[in-house]
């Protein structure tokens, strides 16, 4: 075989996980000596499928496999075009249901790898006990509901949350743009204030510093140093940015979930190779930053404080 020839696609550029989902695909094709061409949808579900067809049907660009992060949902058409024209498909962070029945004949790799979204969200019900203990009142930022991912990471928050704390959720669309507007439209609401909010959790980091960065434009000082003065925490847990922002106390936590398309890159050689499938759907497990114990420590020690 020639050298391997992969497309990536993926949400948007305006997203640090984005971004290193790009970086570990960039490093995998490197290792295994193959050529990566990335795309970005601009969170723009049609601009997707219309990016990834024009290399589906047009064969001086038709690549030997595409690895697709979708901004909506699976794309099952998009992924019947490409296994029919002999291109291997993985699916990335999105669970669909018809891979089974596209491996049935597919003379290529069919393949998803999924973060494990409902334990990102387990962790993040579980980081909100042990900054709230077993009551307060949590302002909940989450992604947009065109996917699962949000829904399923919700699904988790709200399992492990203590029962006593209340939740109010406002939307996102996974930038820290989105998590700016989204406090900056809440706090104009004369309701707001009401709220006794105790604690900021948010389904991405970069929706977590948009928040903050809301809450820092305040012009009344103690309003916002009352604000900023809460826990602020989000999700992925990029090093440059997620846990960079935690050590520098911008965020309180965040959750870490690792790139997945160095994963996917390797199953995805690995599989051409040997002439077989990969694992049907490989699940990517998630850890607190800081660590559960960490931060039920550093609660601990707070309430001790005269």
């Amino acid at each position: 075989m020639n050298q391997l020839n992969v497309l990536v696609s993926l949400i948007t550029e305006d997203n640090d996980y984005q971004l290193e989902q790009a970086a570990s695909a960039q490093a995998a094709a490197l290792k295994l000596g193959a050529s990566v061409q990335i795309i970005y949808s601009g969170n723009d579900a049609v601009q997707q499928t219309q990016q990834i067809l024009r290399f589906i049907q047009d064969p001086s660009k038709r690549p030997d496999a595409i690895l697709a992060e979708p901004v909506g949902t699976g794309m099952l058409q998009i992924a019947k075009a490409a296994v029919a024209a002999g291109i291997a498909w993985g699916i990335i962070n999105s669970d669909v249901d018809y891979i089974p029945q596209l491996r049935q004949h597919a003379m290529v790799p069919v393949f998803s790898v999924v973060s494990d979204h409902e334990a990102i969200g387990k962790i993040q019900g579980q980081q909100i006990a042990a900054f709230l203990g077993e009551q307060g009142c949590v302002l909940y930022i989450e992604g947009p509901s065109v996917r699962d991912v949000a829904k399923i990471r919700t699904k988790g928050m709200l399992a492990t949350k203590p029962s006593r704390v209340d939740v109010k959720t406002l939307k996102g669309d996974w930038t820290q743009n989105s998590g700016y507007h989204a406090i900056k439209s809440w706090l104009s609401l004369s309701t707001s204030r009401q709220l006794h909010v105790s604690m900021i959790a948010c389904q991405n980091d970069d929706m977590a510093i948009g928040a903050r960065r809301a809450f820092e434009e305040l012009g009344d000082v103690r309003e916002r140093d009352a604000w900023l003065r809460l826990p602020i925490t989000g999700c992925d847990g990029v090093p440059r940015s997620g846990q960079e922002w935690v050590r520098q106390g911008r965020l309180a936590a965040t959750v870490i979930s690792p790139p997945l398309l160095g994963d996917a890159m390797q199953l995805l050689a690995s599989a051409l190779k040997a002439g077989s499938q990969p694992p049907e759907r490989t699940l990517v497990s998630p850890n607190s930053f800081p660590s559960l114990k960490e931060l039920q420590k550093t609660r601990t020690q707070a309430a001790q404080m005269p």
